[in-house]
């Protein structure tokens, strides 16, 4: 793994057995699948703020910290489940830029 994306997948993973403990909070599928969908209309409803459409203003830093949530909780999804992202997005992503050099 990228040695940033681990430093990162360590960071959520403590955060997360922080929170866990503290909370008496199970992490299992239904757990993670959940924090990502939540966080991911946390990332809209931020964006949507700060772009004019939304009830309130918005600022760029709540969108920022929307995101940072958000890939927390992609990357301790795929901790969970033994998956490398930074080698599953080159290889997903890698090969259309190689079909192209092709």
């Amino acid at each position: 793994m990228d040695e940033r994306l681990s430093d990162l997948t360590a960071l959520a993973r403590r955060i997360s057995e922080l929170y866990a403990e503290r909370f008496d909070v199970e992490r299992d599928a239904t757990w993670y699948l959940g924090k990502m969908t939540e966080e991911l209309g946390e990332v809209t409803s931020a964006y949507l703020k700060l772009s004019g459409q939304g009830r309130v203003t918005g600022s760029r830093r709540n969108l920022e910290d929307e995101v940072a949530d958000l890939l927390g909780f992609v990357l301790l999804f795929a901790d969970w489940q033994g998956i490398d992202p930074a080698e599953a997005l080159q290889r997903k992503w890698g090969r259309y830029l190689e079909a192209q050099d092709a």
